[in-house]
């Protein structure tokens, strides 16, 4: 069966985006150019390797082309969420980065998750098999952009414990830095004396 690549060369955006509570989100990547939505689902983790990834690509590319490139210290202009309703054209496997110099343009590639292994001759290439795939190209200010955003939607999540770094819930959590005893809000004014009576 043919793959499905949905390429966008001039995307009006491309943004991580999340549906549910914090501690229980489902993450996001939508490109859209006019009426046309791809979205597809992936990790947090995933979304953080591609935001940073971007970020050091931009970071060589400045370096080595001497290109135009967004400081890293940018803020995202576009906090609006994603376009709904989201239905994700499939779950993200492999992600392909690169840099198109005659476009000037750095190009995100998404392939679907696969139970066979993946020819590293499909990712951003135009075979005729392989996994379904999203392409994206994106100029240095919507890849900053993009990167904002992502570290942005990221940290929207729960807060850490300042102990162990795990999510706190509402609750607190087990802390395994506290020998198991549970973290949480402290609630009335009761106060336990584990000190000596002597």
């Amino acid at each position: 069966m043919s793959r499905a690549i949905h390429v966008f060369r001039t995307p009006d955006r491309f943004v991580a985006g999340t549906v549910g509570e914090p501690g229980d989100r489902s993450f996001f990547l939508q490109a859209v150019h006019e009426a046309r939505v791809v979205s597809v689902a992936l990790e947090k983790q995933q979304v953080q390797v591609l935001a940073d990834r971007v970020g050091l690509l931009l970071d060589e590319v400045a370096r080595r082309f001497g290109a135009e490139v967004p400081p890293s210290d940018t803020d995202p202009s576009d906090i609006d969420p994603l376009v709904t309703p989201v239905d994700a054209e499939f779950r993200v496997g492999t992600m392909g980065l690169g840099w198109d110099a005659d476009a000037g343009a750095v190009v995100v590639e998404l392939l679907a998750i696969t139970e066979t292994e993946i020819d590293e001759s499909v990712v951003l290439d135009d075979t005729e098999e392989g996994p379904d795939a999203v392409r994206v190209f994106l100029s240095p200010e919507q890849a900053r952009e993009f990167a904002a955003r992502s570290e942005r939607v990221i940290a929207a999540g729960r807060p850490p414990c300042p102990l162990c770094g795990e999510p706190l819930t509402a609750g607190g959590h087990m802390c395994v830095r506290t020998n198991g005893y549970r973290r949480g809000p402290v609630s009335g004014s009761a106060v336990t004396d584990f000190g000596d009576d002597s």
